[in-house]
This record gives structure tokens, sequence and C-alpha cells, in this order.
């Protein structure tokens, strides 16, 4: 019988279908797990980011691990693919939620809710004569997958223009027109909102440098939902400092929690989160349809969903 090994437990009725496939089941906290005897022969490792405690080099018959997350950075992929170990993410689990948290963070950039809200809680009574409207604004996403599909989706009824910047320039579905990331300088000149979507490796590390923000329009707004490093923090800093954008929305950071001393929290403009876009009431419901399909396919000798390209990183 083929032993999975879940980190997290989704219950008796939806472990009871990982049952009925015909797996052994194991399930232990994420937090802190180290290597027990019995996952020795653990062959499948449902996870997010263990692997700081548990050292999957001895289990020995390990050959497929699904990730909860989209992000593959937390797994130790030098190993993986020495070892020819198969590797899935939770490609658009996520997406809906995040595409709505983008919606959210643009029009409270160009609504100013945070100074209604400081306001409010001051028993202030002030018309507040900045605000800005979406009809005839361009946003343009830096990664057109899943996540930017979705918010696209999602903006069509604001009238907006929406552009991306992917590989190679291809066109996609909802977006006016995509410029390859070579010509991201053109893109950004155009674009009155940028945000990231784009997968975290090694190439887009910093992708977002100083160069890139004084390219962006003065006012522009910047939201960040992939990982913290695609922006280079101190930059970004710098520029806030010297009062360009009219926002920057953060939900991600190079550094996770962001200390204390960070600057970032002090901006007025800045909108500051923690980690919080991917989440919503059905993200476990989403999650464990992925990997229960892919464990179907695991055990009939089907071709998973999600796989990731190492090299590619993504």
């Amino acid at each position: 019988m083929t032993k999975v090994l879940f980190t997290y437990d989704y219950g008796n009725e939806k472990m009871d279908q990982v049952r009925a496939l015909g797996y052994d089941v194991l399930i232990a906290k994420e937090n802190g797990i180290q290597y027990l005897e019995r996952f020795e022969d653990v062959e499948v490792l449902v996870c997010y980011k263990p692997f700081e405690t548990l050292d999957i080099r001895k289990m020995n018959h390990l050959k497929w691990i699904q990730l909860s997350s989209i992000g593959i950075d937390q797994t130790p992929l030098e190993y993986v693919e020495k070892e020819k170990i198969q590797l899935t993410n939770n490609k658009g689990g996520y997406s809906v939620p995040m595409g709505e948290w983008i919606v959210l963070k643009v029009l409270e950039s160009y609504k100013d809710s945070k100074s209604m809200i400081q306001k409010q809680e001051k028993k202030e009574w002030h018309m507040n004569t900045s605000i800005l409207e979406l009809v005839g604004k361009t946003i343009g996403f830096i990664g057109t997958g899943t996540i930017a599909h979705e918010a696209a989706k999602r903006l069509q009824g604001f009238e907006m223009k929406v552009l991306g910047v992917n590989t190679n320039g291809r066109d996609i579905p909802l977006f006016d027109q995509c410029y390859a990331i070579d010509d991201m300088q053109t893109f950004l000149k155009r674009s009155d909102i940028v945000v990231c979507t784009i997968p975290y490796t090694a190439k887009t590390h910093h992708l977002i440098n100083r160069d890139c923000m004084n390219a962006m329009k003065k006012e522009s707004v910047l939201i960040n939902v992939a990982r913290g490093s695609i922006i280079d923090e101190q930059a970004l800093i710098e520029a806030l400092e010297n009062g360009h954008f009219r926002s920057v929305a953060l939900d991600v950071f190079e550094q996770e929690p962001l200390p204390v001393e960070s600057p970032l929290w002090s901006f007025e403009r800045a909108y500051i989160s923690a980690h919080n876009s991917w989440i919503s009431e059905m993200r476990n419901e989403r999650r464990f349809d992925l990997t229960i399909e892919n464990l179907r396919r695991y055990i009939n000798n089907e071709t998973l969903l999600n796989q990731v390209n190492i090299s590619k990183g993504y």
C-alpha cells in the first residue's frame, strides 16, 4: 500500500477519501516535524514547508511532493531535482481571493480609505477631495498567470486598460496588451498601477529595482502579492522618502514577519498586510480538491497537475 504523509489534517471525512484511493495515510503536525522511522517508506509528502526540521534525505522511498503553496522557494530544490522527486504546487488554488485582494488594494489606494478610517477614529468630519476614479486608468501586471487572470477578470467592469508582462510578450485573454520582460521600461511608463504577480526565482530577485521605480509615474500605485524579494525594499523605502508613489500596498516582504523597526510601517502612503491575500474560507477546499485529484492520478500512473519545472523555478 502506498504511504502518504500529510503535514495538515483535513479531517476524517477527507482523509477517508484518500484512504479509499488505496493509500496508507500518516498525519503529523508540520510545525517542528522531525524524521521518524515510520516515515522511511513514505512515497508521497503533502505539505507546505516542513523542510527546516524534516530531513527528507532520510525518506529513501519519497517519489513525489505536493506543496500547498504556489511558491516553491522553501523546498530543497537541488536535492529534489537530483533525486528526480516529482514536485507539484498549488498553482491557481489561491488565485480567486488574491484577485479580489488586488481589486481591494486598487480601490483603497484610489479612494484613500486609510485617511477616512483615520478621520473616523478621530471623529473628524472632513471631505477628501483627492479621490480618483478607475475609469480610463491603466493597470499593469508583472506576471500574467492565474492570479493576474483572476484580478483582470474582476477589473473588467471598471473600464480600465489592462497590460501584462510575461517572458515573451505573448497575448493573454483579458489583457489589452502584453510586453516581453525585456521591454519592462515601456510597460512601467504606461502603467498607473503596477501589480507584482510573477513567481520568485533567481532571475526575478529585485526585479523591481531603483531603475524600475524611476521609470514609473510619480503618482503611480505599486502592489505586491507575489514574493517580497521581487522588490528591492531599500530602494522602495528611498523612493517613498522622496515622495514617489501615490501609495504602495505590500502583502509580502523580504523578511517576514516585517521587522518592527522597518520604515515601511510608518509611511502614510503604505498599506501593509501580513501575507494575507491568499486567505479565504475556501482555501482548504480548493487545496484538498487539487490534492485528492493528484493522488488519484498518482495511484493510477497518470500525469500529475501543476508539475513544477525546477530549472525555470515555477
